[in-house]
């Protein structure tokens, strides 16, 4: 590369032109801080001269970074912009203020400004070519009104983009430059050519950039992240469309502007509209849509977890070691796929299978299936089985949260899903039911009915911050319970989760059969009765769904005052069935959970029921983590087969001191190594020997 020092009007000088591609960020310079710095250094130059003009020595402003392009014919000598588009688009704004500042004041100075503006002469698209700085199409229309208000908009982009950002910054950075140069040369009667003469040689001699050209070996990316943009911090989406588009370089260029834009508008320009630049939170962590877009592309890519603070750098390791795609086209093509199935997630329209899953995932707070998501709707090739697939999600995670079951162990394991289906042969639906089914430990296992009614009619699960996750349950069994004679409601109003008997309970719900007690005296009868009553509070028989209003006016009032309420205001047929109770107490919520239990055990379907092959050996949980008691076990290690027996929920190892509580316990004591003991040990069958692995992906399941 050759680095060349050039004023910030040497830049501009002579015929030439400065193309932004498409894929680079949009004009992102602000008044606080960058201009007002630019500013600051203008007008420090102006007063070197002011005090010694032989003791000017340029400012350095930074360096940018160019390629020449190949130019044929009546083309005009082009330069494609790696980095610097900031400030080659600022210093262009800047020009165009002092330009229209002399014009209004009838100096000459306007004619020898705009040579640095527009190129002049013999071009072979003259309506494209003239502009010195060509903007990617975010920002065309904009900078071409500013810097020559005559031109024709329409010849100049291919359609009108109004997006929120470069239109708005760069009508206030030319104004807010208008009126900085309006103030220091003066308007009208007070107007000081002398000053504007300064001004323009102090831009001229005063404050310089390091132009550098790339040659044929120079990597431009790496140059691009190594520079500064003064101040406008390089988002991770950012980084990777240059490292993307970076490697479509050598295009050329048609009719004046650069081929790979049409790649970049074909693929990346929707992700640079403002849905995707929207902020989103997971859990505590923001970042904007696109971000959380890319680093859940990657996570589905590599079937592992990525951090979106290390999503760039995941994201070029991989595609630089493992070299997953043919060409950069086919690599857009992937991430458009993945920003489908996204955008779906986030718009949540229910009628989508996939928009469907978002609602659920906002209401449990599992983004951490998103991956797996887009690897089902995308790469899985599984047509019109994706509603089913999602259901089965939806239910894994529905009952294991009923359950209490933790989700701390999510993120792995739907990123893990996805390498054991993409190993799988056959139906990707039916060896997710098989996956999602045989799991058999406490992080990761499908609750069948059983333990799903122990959680739903068991656990406490109201709490402030379960409120989505209720509403969600209660929306959706609201919809069961409409049969084909009720009318086709969509909910829209704002519902709560409601107490049918109050949290304050004591008030006005004595526990029945018991005389109002004196200070100091106890009863222990009354006080577990008292305590029966505090448990069912915050079971699910006990809640249910009403508006706002409703929810404050009935507030801790008795049942007798509720049920006219309810009557009259709800018009769910969630609350219709509290019509079939006179009283309510401890009794009446185990009914009514009964109740709104069999409806949701067939909403969010059981884990298949699979026959284990290997029956003798007992299912997992029965004796600890160990199959039936007296199982005998083998490890082949170093040439040697180490026998063990199970015996009082441990592993004796022959020939080994002590008992052993884990299968990786066992082969520590063997191997004196850290190791997996599932794959390991194999334990004697019926049929013959068995991986303890393989007994345990079956040894989970349960009749429902």
């Amino acid at each position: 590369m050759k680095p060349y020092t050039r004023s910030i009007i040497e830049l501009f000088d002579g015929k030439k032109r400065y193309l932004i591609p498409l894929y680079q960020r949009q004009y992102a310079w602000k008044v606080e801080p960058q201009l007002r710095l630019l500013w600051e250094d203008i007008t420090r130059a102006y007063q070197r001269l002011l005090a010694d003009r032989t003791s000017v020595v340029p400012h350095f402003m930074g360096a940018m970074v160019i390629a020449q392009i190949k130019t044929f014919g009546k083309e005009v000598q082009a330069f494609e912009v790696i980095d610097g588009q900031q400030r080659l688009t600022t210093f262009q704004l800047l020009l165009a203020a002092l330009r229209d500042v002399a014009a209004a004041n009838g100096s000459s100075y306007a004619d020898e400004i705009q040579k640095y503006l527009l190129n002049e002469g013999i071009m072979e698209t003259p309506h494209v070519e003239r502009f010195k700085v060509w903007p990617s199409l975010m920002d065309r229309r904009s900078f071409a009104q500013v810097v020559d208000p005559k031109a024709n908009l329409d010849t100049i982009a291919k359609k009108p983009i109004e997006e929120d950002g470069f239109v708005r910054k760069a009508a206030q950075a030319y104004e807010w430059f208008r009126d900085q140069i309006n103030g220091h040369v003066g308007d009208g009667d007070k107007y000081d050519e002398a000053k504007l003469e300064k001004l323009f040689e102090a831009m001229k001699e005063g404050l310089a950039v390091v132009s550098i050209e790339l040659e044929g070996g120079d990597d431009p990316q790496t140059i691009f992240e190594t520079l500064n943009s003064r101040g406008v911090d390089l988002t991770p989406g950012d980084l990777m469309r240059n490292f993307i588009f970076q490697r479509a370089k050598g295009m050329g260029q048609e009719e004046g502007s650069l081929k790979v834009d049409d790649l970049y508008e074909e693929h990346w320009l929707p992700l640079d509209g403002p849905f995707w630049g929207t902020f989103a939170y997971r859990g505590r962590q923001g970042a904007t849509r696109l971000d959380w877009m890319l680093t859940d592309h990657l996570s589905m890519e590599k079937a592992d977890i990525v951090s979106k603070e290390n999503l760039f750098e995941g994201y070029r390791r991989w595609i630089i070691d493992e070299r997953p795609f043919s060409g950069v086209d086919l690599e857009l093509e992937a991430i458009t796929a993945s920003a489908g199935i996204e955008r779906k997630i986030f718009e949540q329209d229910k009628r989508d299978p996939v928009g469907k899953f978002g609602l659920l995932a906002e209401a449990f707070d599992v983004s951490t299936a998103f991956p797996l998501v887009v690897y089902l709707a995308t790469e899985a090739d599984i047509g019109g089985k994706l509603s089913n697939a999602l259901a089965m999600l939806e239910s894994y995670i529905l009952r294991r949260d009923i359950a209490g079951l933790s989700t701390k162990s999510y993120n792995r394991f739907f990123v893990g899903t996805i390498d054991r289906l993409r190993e799988s042969e056959g139906c990707k639906v039916d060896a997710l039911a098989r996956w999602l089914s045989t799991r058999p430990n406490e992080t990761d296992r499908w609750p069948n009915d059983i333990e799903f009614r122990q959680g739903w009619m068991g656990r406490d699960q109201y709490k402030s911050a379960r409120q989505p996750r209720l509403r969600y349950v209660f929306e959706h069994i609201e919809q069961a319970k409409r049969t084909t004679l009720s009318e086709e409601i969509e909910i829209k109003s704002a519902l709560t989760v409601e107490h049918v008997m109050p949290q304050k309970w004591r008030d006005n719900w004595p526990v029945a059969g018991f005389d109002h007690l004196e200070d100091g005296e106890i009863d222990v009868d009354q006080m577990a009765a008292e305590m029966m009553r505090d448990g069912c509070i915050n079971k699910l028989g006990n809640l249910t769904l009403v508006t706002s209003p409703l929810n404050s006016t009935m507030s801790n009032g008795p049942f007798s005052a509720k049920l006219p309420a309810l009557r009259a205001h709800a018009s769910l047929a969630l609350n219709r069935q509290l019509n079939d109770f006179d009283h309510w107490d401890e009794d009446s919520v185990t009914t009514r959970g009964a109740a709104l239990f069999e409806i949701a055990r067939q909403i969010w379907m059981p884990p298949l029921e699979l026959k284990s092959d290997f029956p003798e050996l007992g299912r997992l949980g029965e004796n600890g983590n160990f199959p039936a008691e007296g199982t005998t076990c083998r490890f082949e290690y170093a040439g040697e087969t180490f026998v063990g027996l199970v015996k009082n929920r441990k592993i004796e190892v022959k020939g080994i001191d002590g008992a052993h509580s884990s299968f990786s316990g066992a082969s520590w004591a063997v191997t004196k190594t850290s190791r997996n003991g599932w794959n390991d040990w194999e334990l004697r069958a019926r049929e013959g020997w068995v991986l303890a692995d393989h007994w345990r992906s079956q040894a989970g399941i349960s009749a429902a």
